[in-house]
């Protein structure tokens, strides 16, 4: 494979190899699954694709020829498409329990994935998802680009020429063979315009009436077409962070898209001088932020949760990491001018144990009281290296 992109993803893989009959690796369309597994795996696995009819046609006409001729070290990709295929995965895994890294199962859709694999697999896959390229598998050159025209692998390769015209096929293919998959979907062209309104709300929490109001169907509606765009990895929702501290805390999630380079398309962001002076510069800032790190620890299969927190009085910080048994909480903001207020939340409301960081585009400059004041570059390099030495433990 020409100008592979090397994957943090990778190292989970291989450990999941070594410790599961089977890995699943799911994640949105053009995520760059398929050239990781065929480049990591190259001589070791057998690829086999599900998006060929003809290979569909040949498991189904003789599944038990297809499975001895498949019977080991196989990558089967696409494997929704062909969901009978999980029974026979768990027959041959249960006749093999000690042979680790059996099969991979990959796949960019959830719906019947996850729901096969629940099924069908429980307990015998470690499960992965590979997201758009993160800060650090990104070139140097292209760091402010990405902010606003995010992270997907081929779009990077050819430095963002030809965006537009990538991310309109890029909805296109999603709206007729993902959705397809979605028997009771509706009306596409209201689907779609859901996807534009999203876009113009990303970090932000979202009215489900409002949006149903705006649209002209039922909240029913909106909420089963969130939980489509949820489930083929276009947005994603981060919860309240609740705790006991004598406040009542709002409930609503917060919105944010995995790539924000989608948002931009969708909002007509085409330049760094528009991201800049758009409205949506400041959401658009705390969205890429947000999921650099979702991508980081799910990356590193690391089983720390995201939250953000706001109490019925207006204090409110932009993400909460809960490590387990520690908390960092995070303020995000596009100036470069570093202002006293930009910490006052995270002061008044983390622990004196507790770290802080207020990520920026301005220069890393010493904090107090446990609070760092961070360039978002540095920040981003520095939590992919500590939480990868957290994996690595």
């Amino acid at each position: 494979m020409n100008n592979y992109i090397t994957r943090t993803a990778e190292r989970t893989l291989l450990k999941y190899l070594s410790a599961f009959p089977v890995a699943g690796v799911t994640g949105p369309r053009q995520s760059g699954k398929s050239t990781m597994l065929k480049t990591l795996l190259k001589d070791k696995y057998k690829y086999v694709t599900f998006d060929d009819p003809v290979t569909v046609a040949e498991f189904r006409d003789d599944p038990e020829r297809f499975m001895r001729i498949y019977s080991d070290k196989v990558i089967f990709d696409e494997a929704q498409k062909a969901p009978e295929i999980f029974s026979y995965v768990k027959i041959a895994v249960d006749n093999d329990r000690d042979n680790y890294g059996k099969f991979i199962l990959s796949g960019s859709s959830q719906f019947t994935l996850m729901k096969n694999i629940s099924e069908s697999l429980a307990g015998r896959i470690g499960l992965l998802s590979l997201l758009p390229l993160q800060f650090k598998e990104i070139p140097d050159k292209l760091h402010e680009e990405s902010i606003f025209k995010g992270g997907y692998p081929e779009l990077v390769k050819r430095e963002y020429q030809f965006g537009n015209d990538w991310f309109q096929a890029y909805i296109n293919t999603y709206l007729e063979k993902d959705l397809r998959s979605v028997s009771d979907i509706g009306n596409i062209r209201d689907f779609f315009r859901l996807i534009r309104f999203l876009a113009a709300r990303c970090s932000q929490m979202i009215n489900l009436s409002e949006l149903a109001s705006e649209l002209g169907v039922t909240v029913n509606t909106v909420k089963h077409w969130l939980s489509v765009l949820e489930a083929s990895y276009i947005i994603w929702f981060l919860p309240p962070f609740y705790e006991n501290l004598g406040k009542r805390i709002i409930k609503s999630p917060k919105l944010y898209f995995y790539d924000t380079g989608l948002v931009s398309f969708l909002t007509g962001i085409e330049s760094q001088k528009q991201f800049e002076n758009s409205i949506l510069a400041g959401p658009l800032f705390e969205n890429y932020i947000v999921s650099e790190i979702k991508k980081i620890l799910e990356h590193n299969k690391l089983f720390w949760n995201l939250y953000y927190f706001r109490t019925s009085s207006g204090l409110e910080t932009d993400l909460v990491i809960d490590k387990n048994s520690t908390r960092e909480w995070i303020e995000i903001k596009t100036s470069e001018t570093f202002q006293k207020k930009f910490i006052t939340a995270i002061e008044k409301t983390k622990r004196h144990e507790e770290k802080g960081f207020l990520i920026y585009k301005g220069i890393s400059k010493p904090g107090t009281d446990g609070t760092e004041i961070k360039n978002y570059k540095d920040f981003l390099n520095e939590f992919h290296d500590t939480t990868g030495a957290a994996h690595s433990s």
